[in-house]
């Protein structure tokens, strides 16, 4: 089985996933062919089609339903395009800007973005609502939402759903079938090279949206479709891919390959138990979350557990650790013990 490199004193799954052995050699050799000549454009898209299934498979749906990218704002951009002139938008406060800034520049369409309170997502749709868009997990809290009320909701006035997976997808289990499109970028938790990114669509979805971004790689022979101006698009979720950005595909794909030899769910319970045994150590409520964060205004903590050889995120003035497979109690005492030292360190909320 393929591991990772060592993650001792490594919280940032939530900021850059690490690479496993494989992943490493995979972009080595990719850059060994280059240097030789011998990369292939053909081979990359063999690549690409892997990986299409890995996700597949990792969410819950058909290959079919899966479309390639490289960002998820990019993704997102495609739905918000799609709304009508004046449609009403539903957010909750502090999510992710590349989740809600492709809705906030439709302004000058009279696209209205309403944002609310994240416990309050479910019961601000309402006759009229267009779209309601938010993350699966929270990326500057660590937040879990219950998807069901907020799908319930937007169903019962047809409005779509958009689901971020991207704080999810390879650490908690999720199933992209009931959302109308979901967006991942597999960067972070799914270990990734950055510049590979996923969504999928529902039907509904498939209807509704244009793929107003698409270009070679969108049509249904890509090697057919290097010239217009004839367009013959693939008639499946394929019409949404964007040209691959080639060499973060080898790596991508051997990460892919090693999350689908995990557990998701074995993952989340690690993951969980390191915040929960954390949460112990400093005497502070347990969250239940594979990301945990702790009130941190001036840095100060961030920057203690930097010296301490710790890696970790600050977001919204609060510090940020995430847990995932690489770490263990080690961690959890090493954290404990840096923030002990830190004159004012408080760790509730």
């Amino acid at each position: 089985m393929d591991s990772f490199v060592d993650g001792s004193g490594y919280l940032a799954a939530c900021t850059a996933g690490l690479p496993t052995h494989g992943t490493l050699r995979a972009m080595r050799a990719d850059l060994d062919e280059w240097e030789r000549q011998a990369s292939s454009p053909v081979a990359y898209g063999a690549l690409v089609e892997t990986g299409r299934s890995l996700f597949a498979d990792l969410v819950g749906v058909e290959p079919a339903r899966v479309a390639t990218g490289s960002q998820t704002s990019a993704m997102v951009a495609v739905v918000a395009a799609a709304l009508p002139d004046g449609a009403e938008v539903v957010v909750p406060d502090g999510d992710f800007s590349s989740l809600v800034f492709p809705f906030l520049a439709g302004a000058h369409r009279g696209i209205r973005v309403r944002s609310v309170p994240l416990d309050s997502l479910a019961d601000a749709v309402r006759p009229g609502t267009a779209l309601v868009a938010w993350s699966a997990v929270q990326s500057s809290t660590g937040r879990v939402t219950d998807p069901q009320p907020v799908l319930d909701a937007a169903r019962s006035v047809g409005a779509l759903t958009l689901c971020d997976l991207t704080q999810a997808a390879g650490v908690l289990p999720v199933d992209a079938r009931p959302f109308d499109v979901t967006v991942t970028h597999a960067y972070k938790w799914l270990c990734a090279p950055r510049g590979v990114a996923f969504s999928t669509f529902s039907d509904a979805a498939l209807d509704r949206l244009r793929p107003v971004q698409a270009g070679w790689y969108a049509g249904a022979d890509v090697w057919a479709s290097c010239y217009g101006p004839t367009m013959a698009l693939a008639d499946d979720a394929r019409r949404f891919d964007v040209s691959p950005a080639w060499q973060a595909w080898p790596g991508a794909v051997a990460a892919l390959r090693h999350l689908a030899s995990l557990d998701t769910a074995s993952s989340w319970r690690h993951a969980t138990r390191l915040t929960d045994r954390l949460a112990d150590t400093l005497g502070s409520p347990r969250s239940g979350q594979a990301i945990t964060t702790f009130p941190d205004a001036d840095g100060a903590a961030l920057g203690a557990l930097a010296a301490a050889g710790i890696t970790a995120s600050g977001r919204a003035g609060r510090l940020r650790l995430a847990f995932h497979r690489w770490n263990d109690e080690e961690d959890v005492a090493r954290v404990a013990d840096a923030l002990a030292a830190v004159d004012g360190f408080r760790p509730e909320g």
